[in-house]
């Protein structure tokens, strides 16, 4: 017998991330940063490597590349990036990290540390580095279905 969907795992994951994502939100929108949900994993990708192509960032992102074209507009108006044509080739949209977007990444490193210790106030060392050790075993049977699709 199938668990009712919203009795899944799946289900609960989606929803545990989602809820993550949103209190993340409040969270920086309460100290006055302009950081959106969606955002952070393409600062910290540019963080990595600060000048990428639009098409690399939308792969390594895994979202289309109409949808970060939408996000990078919006990170533009909130000065966090600006785009700039690649110097060999003109037709390539390289993206780059404002002085405003470094000072983000900080911000939002900061408030994720504060909101995961805030989110695992009550667990034990052993409770967090099971759910840890589930986390990284579900990831790695993600990625090979992923390979294989």
């Amino acid at each position: 017998m199938h668990p009712h969907p919203s009795e899944s795992l799946t289900h609960l994951m989606s929803h545990v991330m989602k809820l993550h994502r949103h209190t993340l939100h409040l969270l920086l929108q309460e100290q006055g940063i302009e950081v959106y949900p969606g955002q952070p994993p393409l600062l910290f990708r540019l963080s990595e490597e600060d000048g990428q192509s639009q098409k690399e960032l939308a792969k390594k992102l895994r979202i289309q590349p109409a949808t970060l074209t939408v996000m990078l507009t919006r990170m533009e108006k909130t000065g966090l990036v600006k785009r700039r044509p690649d110097e060999r080739d003109q037709r390539i949209s390289r993206v780059y990290l404002t002085e405003q977007g470094r000072q983000a990444i900080q911000a939002v490193k900061d408030t994720m540390q504060s909101l995961e210790v805030s989110s695992f106030e009550d667990f034990t060392t052993e409770e967090k580095l099971l759910l840890r050790r589930f986390l990284l075993h579900l990831q790695d049977n993600l990625k090979k279905l992923e390979k294989n699709v």
